[in-house]
Protein backbone atom coordinates (compact mmCIF):
# COMPACT_ATOMS: atom_id res chain seq x y z
CA UNK A 1 0.00 0.00 0.00
CA UNK A 2 1.42 3.32 -0.98
CA UNK A 3 0.96 7.07 0.43
CA UNK A 4 -0.64 8.49 -2.60
CA UNK A 5 -3.38 5.80 -2.36
CA UNK A 6 -5.07 7.80 0.91
CA UNK A 7 -5.04 10.65 -1.15
CA UNK A 8 -7.85 13.47 -2.13
CA UNK A 9 -8.11 17.00 -3.63
CA UNK A 10 -9.60 19.02 -1.10
CA UNK A 11 -10.49 23.13 -1.39
CA UNK A 12 -9.07 24.50 1.00
CA UNK A 13 -12.03 26.99 2.13
CA UNK A 14 -13.55 23.73 3.15
CA UNK A 15 -11.40 23.51 6.58
CA UNK A 16 -13.35 24.74 8.89
CA UNK A 17 -11.57 27.72 10.67
CA UNK A 18 -14.20 28.07 13.21
CA UNK A 19 -16.91 25.86 15.35
CA UNK A 20 -19.93 25.54 14.15
CA UNK A 21 -21.74 28.18 16.31
CA UNK A 22 -23.95 25.36 18.51
CA UNK A 23 -21.98 22.03 19.05
CA UNK A 24 -25.22 20.05 17.61
CA UNK A 25 -25.14 22.34 14.42
CA UNK A 26 -22.60 20.00 12.80
CA UNK A 27 -23.55 18.28 9.54
CA UNK A 28 -23.43 14.29 9.68
CA UNK A 29 -22.84 11.96 6.50
CA UNK A 30 -23.99 8.59 7.18
CA UNK A 31 -22.09 4.83 5.21
CA UNK A 32 -23.68 1.59 5.66
CA UNK A 33 -21.18 -0.74 5.36
CA UNK A 34 -22.85 -3.64 4.03
CA UNK A 35 -25.11 -2.06 1.37
CA UNK A 36 -22.36 1.14 0.14
CA UNK A 37 -24.69 3.51 1.02
CA UNK A 38 -24.25 7.22 1.90
CA UNK A 39 -26.82 9.86 3.22
CA UNK A 40 -26.76 13.25 4.43
CA UNK A 41 -28.26 14.44 7.75
CA UNK A 42 -27.82 16.94 11.02
CA UNK A 43 -25.94 15.72 14.01
CA UNK A 44 -29.10 16.77 15.84
CA UNK A 45 -30.74 13.52 14.62
CA UNK A 46 -27.72 11.25 15.95
CA UNK A 47 -30.20 9.18 18.20
CA UNK A 48 -32.14 8.25 15.79
CA UNK A 49 -29.41 5.76 15.09
CA UNK A 50 -28.82 4.81 18.43
CA UNK A 51 -30.66 1.14 19.83
CA UNK A 52 -30.88 0.18 23.45
CA UNK A 53 -28.22 -1.72 24.33
CA UNK A 54 -25.24 -0.25 22.22
CA UNK A 55 -22.02 0.59 24.11
CA UNK A 56 -20.96 4.19 22.90
CA UNK A 57 -17.33 3.72 24.29
CA UNK A 58 -15.87 7.96 24.35
CA UNK A 59 -12.33 9.68 25.33
CA UNK A 60 -12.37 11.76 28.56
CA UNK A 61 -9.38 13.19 28.11
CA UNK A 62 -8.67 17.28 28.20
CA UNK A 63 -6.76 19.24 26.51
CA UNK A 64 -3.90 21.16 28.47
CA UNK A 65 -2.89 24.57 27.22
CA UNK A 66 0.43 23.45 26.06
CA UNK A 67 1.96 25.83 24.21
CA UNK A 68 4.47 28.60 26.40
CA UNK A 69 5.81 31.50 25.06
CA UNK A 70 9.32 32.77 26.40
CA UNK A 71 12.88 33.52 25.78
CA UNK A 72 16.56 32.30 25.71
CA UNK A 73 17.92 33.68 29.16
CA UNK A 74 20.77 34.33 26.79
CA UNK A 75 18.45 36.29 24.40
CA UNK A 76 16.19 35.12 21.77
CA UNK A 77 12.53 34.59 21.43
CA UNK A 78 11.31 31.02 21.90
CA UNK A 79 8.03 28.91 21.68
CA UNK A 80 7.33 25.61 23.90
CA UNK A 81 4.99 22.84 23.30
CA UNK A 82 4.11 20.51 25.96
CA UNK A 83 3.99 16.97 25.11
CA UNK A 84 4.10 14.50 27.13
CA UNK A 85 5.45 14.15 30.88
CA UNK A 86 7.99 12.07 31.73
CA UNK A 87 7.05 10.33 34.98
CA UNK A 88 10.08 8.46 35.15
CA UNK A 89 12.15 11.85 35.91
CA UNK A 90 11.09 13.95 38.96
CA UNK A 91 9.71 17.16 38.94
CA UNK A 92 7.95 18.68 36.24
CA UNK A 93 9.69 17.31 33.19
CA UNK A 94 8.33 16.98 30.02
CA UNK A 95 8.59 16.20 26.30
CA UNK A 96 8.71 19.22 24.09
CA UNK A 97 8.77 20.84 21.12
CA UNK A 98 10.60 23.92 20.61
CA UNK A 99 10.64 26.97 17.71
CA UNK A 100 13.16 29.71 18.04
CA UNK A 101 15.61 30.86 15.15
CA UNK A 102 17.96 28.80 16.48
CA UNK A 103 17.23 25.40 18.01
CA UNK A 104 18.22 25.50 21.90
CA UNK A 105 21.10 22.96 23.15
CA UNK A 106 21.36 21.04 26.23
CA UNK A 107 22.10 23.47 29.30
CA UNK A 108 19.85 26.28 27.66
CA UNK A 109 17.87 28.46 29.95
CA UNK A 110 14.66 29.54 29.32
CA UNK A 111 12.19 32.02 31.16
CA UNK A 112 8.74 31.02 30.17
CA UNK A 113 4.75 32.48 31.17
CA UNK A 114 4.95 34.22 34.36
CA UNK A 115 9.01 34.02 34.67
CA UNK A 116 9.03 30.24 35.00
CA UNK A 117 12.33 29.10 34.47
CA UNK A 118 13.23 25.98 32.58
CA UNK A 119 16.15 24.19 31.51
CA UNK A 120 16.90 22.32 28.07
CA UNK A 121 18.25 18.67 29.35
CA UNK A 122 19.08 17.02 25.99
CA UNK A 123 18.01 16.55 22.47
CA UNK A 124 15.70 13.37 21.25
CA UNK A 125 14.91 12.43 18.07
CA UNK A 126 12.68 13.79 15.53
CA UNK A 127 13.64 16.92 16.83
CA UNK A 128 12.10 16.85 20.34
CA UNK A 129 13.94 17.59 23.41
CA UNK A 130 13.67 16.88 27.25
CA UNK A 131 13.03 20.16 29.16
CA UNK A 132 12.65 20.58 33.36
CA UNK A 133 10.14 23.20 34.41
CA UNK A 134 11.38 24.65 37.56
CA UNK A 135 7.83 24.76 39.34
CA UNK A 136 7.47 24.32 42.97
CA UNK A 137 3.42 25.28 43.36
CA UNK A 138 0.85 22.44 43.95
CA UNK A 139 -0.22 22.34 40.74
CA UNK A 140 1.42 22.37 37.41
CA UNK A 141 -1.59 21.32 35.15
CA UNK A 142 -3.61 24.44 36.66
CA UNK A 143 0.00 26.48 36.30
CA UNK A 144 -1.03 26.04 33.01
CA UNK A 145 -4.61 26.40 32.34
CA UNK A 146 -3.73 29.85 33.64
CA UNK A 147 -0.67 31.15 31.49
CA UNK A 148 -0.59 28.35 28.57
CA UNK A 149 -2.96 28.65 25.45
CA UNK A 150 -4.58 26.07 23.63
CA UNK A 151 -3.03 24.12 21.03
CA UNK A 152 -4.72 24.17 17.87
CA UNK A 153 -3.96 22.34 14.81
CA UNK A 154 -1.83 23.86 12.76
CA UNK A 155 -4.33 24.12 9.58
CA UNK A 156 -6.80 26.35 11.59
CA UNK A 157 -4.69 29.64 10.23
CA UNK A 158 -5.32 31.88 13.35
CA UNK A 159 -4.35 32.75 16.75
CA UNK A 160 -6.34 30.64 19.90
CA UNK A 161 -9.55 33.03 20.89
CA UNK A 162 -11.67 32.67 23.71
CA UNK A 163 -14.26 30.16 22.68
CA UNK A 164 -11.38 27.92 21.91
CA UNK A 165 -10.83 27.27 25.53
CA UNK A 166 -14.54 25.61 25.61
CA UNK A 167 -15.47 24.32 22.25
CA UNK A 168 -11.66 22.52 21.58
CA UNK A 169 -12.71 20.31 24.06
CA UNK A 170 -15.10 17.57 24.41
CA UNK A 171 -18.23 18.40 27.20
CA UNK A 172 -17.26 15.30 29.23
CA UNK A 173 -13.57 15.82 29.43
CA UNK A 174 -12.03 15.56 32.55
CA UNK A 175 -8.59 13.98 32.56
CA UNK A 176 -6.01 16.38 31.60
CA UNK A 177 -3.22 15.13 29.23
CA UNK A 178 -3.88 15.61 26.02
CA UNK A 179 -2.24 17.97 23.38
CA UNK A 180 -5.47 17.47 20.18
CA UNK A 181 -9.15 17.21 21.06
CA UNK A 182 -10.65 13.88 20.34
CA UNK A 183 -12.77 15.82 18.22
CA UNK A 184 -15.15 13.26 17.47
CA UNK A 185 -16.29 13.75 20.95
CA UNK A 186 -16.38 17.86 19.94
CA UNK A 187 -20.07 17.46 18.49
CA UNK A 188 -21.95 16.10 21.64
CA UNK A 189 -24.00 18.05 24.14
CA UNK A 190 -25.13 16.94 27.57
CA UNK A 191 -28.55 17.17 26.49
CA UNK A 192 -27.60 14.84 23.15
CA UNK A 193 -25.64 12.38 25.91
CA UNK A 194 -28.48 12.16 28.47
CA UNK A 195 -31.09 11.30 25.65
CA UNK A 196 -28.96 8.65 24.58
CA UNK A 197 -28.95 7.25 27.75
CA UNK A 198 -32.56 7.63 28.91
CA UNK A 199 -32.41 5.56 25.28
CA UNK A 200 -30.43 2.91 26.65
CA UNK A 201 -27.51 3.20 25.30
CA UNK A 202 -24.34 2.62 27.69
CA UNK A 203 -22.21 5.53 27.84
CA UNK A 204 -18.89 3.86 28.64
CA UNK A 205 -15.36 6.11 29.23
CA UNK A 206 -11.43 5.75 28.82
CA UNK A 207 -8.67 7.91 28.55
CA UNK A 208 -6.28 8.53 25.82
CA UNK A 209 -4.15 11.24 25.76
CA UNK A 210 -3.85 12.50 22.16
CA UNK A 211 -0.38 13.32 20.95
CA UNK A 212 1.48 15.82 18.37
CA UNK A 213 1.46 11.88 16.05
CA UNK A 214 -1.98 12.69 15.25
CA UNK A 215 -0.94 15.75 12.84
CA UNK A 216 2.66 14.75 11.91
CA UNK A 217 2.54 13.29 8.11
CA UNK A 218 3.91 10.25 6.97
CA UNK A 219 7.06 10.18 5.57
CA UNK A 220 7.26 6.77 3.72
CA UNK A 221 5.65 6.27 0.38
CA UNK A 222 5.60 2.29 1.62
CA UNK A 223 2.75 2.99 4.65
CA UNK A 224 4.00 -0.40 6.46
CA UNK A 225 7.06 1.51 6.61
CA UNK A 226 5.91 4.44 9.31
CA UNK A 227 5.91 4.21 12.50
CA UNK A 228 3.54 5.70 15.01
CA UNK A 229 4.47 7.89 18.02
CA UNK A 230 2.94 5.99 21.19
CA UNK A 231 0.33 7.72 23.18
CA UNK A 232 -1.00 6.84 27.30
CA UNK A 233 -4.22 5.22 27.26
CA UNK A 234 -6.66 4.11 30.76
CA UNK A 235 -9.54 1.38 30.32
CA UNK A 236 -11.28 1.68 33.98
CA UNK A 237 -13.03 -1.87 34.73
CA UNK A 238 -16.47 -0.93 33.94
CA UNK A 239 -15.44 0.01 30.50
CA UNK A 240 -13.85 -3.40 30.01
CA UNK A 241 -16.74 -5.31 31.67
CA UNK A 242 -19.49 -3.35 29.41
CA UNK A 243 -17.51 -3.77 26.12
CA UNK A 244 -16.86 -7.78 26.88
CA UNK A 245 -20.20 -7.81 28.00
CA UNK A 246 -21.66 -6.26 24.64
CA UNK A 247 -19.38 -8.40 22.40
CA UNK A 248 -20.96 -11.45 24.28
CA UNK A 249 -24.41 -10.80 23.46
CA UNK A 250 -24.65 -9.59 20.41
CA UNK A 251 -25.05 -5.52 20.80
CA UNK A 252 -23.01 -3.10 19.01
CA UNK A 253 -20.18 -1.01 20.42
CA UNK A 254 -20.08 2.17 18.86
CA UNK A 255 -16.26 3.94 18.80
CA UNK A 256 -16.28 7.50 19.53
CA UNK A 257 -13.35 8.39 17.07
CA UNK A 258 -10.51 7.04 15.94
CA UNK A 259 -8.27 7.31 19.53
CA UNK A 260 -11.25 5.24 20.90
CA UNK A 261 -10.99 2.79 18.01
CA UNK A 262 -7.13 2.59 18.51
CA UNK A 263 -7.11 2.07 22.40
CA UNK A 264 -10.29 -0.61 21.97
CA UNK A 265 -8.54 -2.44 19.34
CA UNK A 266 -5.25 -2.70 21.08
CA UNK A 267 -6.62 -3.38 24.42
CA UNK A 268 -8.59 -6.20 23.35
CA UNK A 269 -7.82 -10.02 22.87
CA UNK A 270 -9.13 -12.27 19.76
CA UNK A 271 -12.69 -12.57 21.24
CA UNK A 272 -13.24 -9.32 21.46
CA UNK A 273 -12.68 -9.00 25.18
CA UNK A 274 -11.41 -6.33 26.86
CA UNK A 275 -8.18 -5.59 29.20
CA UNK A 276 -8.55 -2.85 32.07
CA UNK A 277 -5.55 -1.00 33.09
CA UNK A 278 -3.06 1.40 31.79
CA UNK A 279 -0.15 1.19 28.82
CA UNK A 280 0.88 2.71 25.91
CA UNK A 281 -0.15 2.20 22.39
CA UNK A 282 1.59 2.80 19.13
CA UNK A 283 -0.93 0.74 17.21
CA UNK A 284 -1.22 1.26 13.14
CA UNK A 285 -4.50 0.53 12.32
CA UNK A 286 -4.64 0.21 7.72
CA UNK A 287 -6.46 -1.56 5.48
CA UNK A 288 -6.19 -5.66 5.97
CA UNK A 289 -6.98 -5.18 9.82
CA UNK A 290 -9.15 -7.42 10.91
CA UNK A 291 -11.37 -5.29 13.91
CA UNK A 292 -12.03 -6.99 16.88
CA UNK A 293 -14.34 -4.80 19.50
CA UNK A 294 -16.16 -1.62 17.22
CA UNK A 295 -19.13 -2.38 14.98
CA UNK A 296 -20.08 1.57 14.35
CA UNK A 297 -17.63 4.32 14.55
CA UNK A 298 -18.33 8.00 14.46
CA UNK A 299 -15.58 10.22 13.27
CA UNK A 300 -14.76 13.31 11.85
CA UNK A 301 -13.19 13.92 7.85
CA UNK A 302 -9.33 13.47 8.88
CA UNK A 303 -6.47 14.91 6.53
CA UNK A 304 -5.28 13.11 2.81
CA UNK A 305 -2.42 10.98 3.52
CA UNK A 306 -3.04 10.36 7.29
CA UNK A 307 -2.75 7.75 9.52
CA UNK A 308 -6.60 8.26 10.67
CA UNK A 309 -7.76 8.24 7.27
CA UNK A 310 -6.06 5.17 7.01
CA UNK A 311 -7.97 3.82 9.50
CA UNK A 312 -11.42 4.55 8.44
CA UNK A 313 -10.33 2.84 4.98
CA UNK A 314 -9.51 -0.21 7.22
CA UNK A 315 -12.95 0.31 8.58
CA UNK A 316 -15.11 1.15 6.02
CA UNK A 317 -13.17 -0.11 2.26
CA UNK A 318 -10.44 2.22 0.94
CA UNK A 319 -12.83 3.17 -2.19
CA UNK A 320 -15.78 3.60 -0.27
CA UNK A 321 -14.07 6.07 1.88
CA UNK A 322 -12.91 8.27 -0.62
CA UNK A 323 -15.90 8.10 -2.51
CA UNK A 324 -17.69 9.76 0.60
CA UNK A 325 -15.19 12.01 0.85
CA UNK A 326 -15.42 13.12 -2.85
CA UNK A 327 -19.08 13.57 -2.33
CA UNK A 328 -18.19 15.78 1.20
CA UNK A 329 -16.28 17.65 -1.00
CA UNK A 330 -19.23 18.33 -3.57
CA UNK A 331 -21.64 18.79 -0.77
CA UNK A 332 -19.59 21.23 0.81
CA UNK A 333 -19.13 19.38 4.43
CA UNK A 334 -16.49 21.16 6.79
CA UNK A 335 -13.51 19.86 6.84
CA UNK A 336 -10.77 18.62 9.94
CA UNK A 337 -11.09 19.41 14.54
CA UNK A 338 -13.97 21.91 14.02
CA UNK A 339 -15.73 20.11 11.11
CA UNK A 340 -18.59 18.08 10.56
CA UNK A 341 -18.43 14.07 10.97
CA UNK A 342 -19.85 11.00 9.57
CA UNK A 343 -21.14 7.61 11.50
CA UNK A 344 -19.98 4.61 9.77
CA UNK A 345 -22.43 1.36 10.79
Amino acid sequence: MFLSDFDYVLPPDLIAQQPAQRREDSRLMLLERSTKHISNTQFKEIGHYFAAGDVLVINDTRVIPARLHGHKVSGGKIEVFLVRRLEQLPGQCWVCLTRSSRAPRPGTRLILADNLDAEVLDECEDGYRHIRFEYTGADFLQWLEQKGSIPLPPYIERAPQQQDLERYQTTFSSVPGAVAAPTAGLHFTPQILADLRHKGVVIAPLTLHVGLGTFLPVRVENILEHRMHAEAYSIPESTAEAVTAAKREGRRVVALGTTVTRTLEYAAIDTGELHPGSAMTDMFIYPGYRFKVIDALLTNFHLPKSTLLMLVSAFAGQDFVLRAYAEAVTQRYRFFSYGDCMLIT
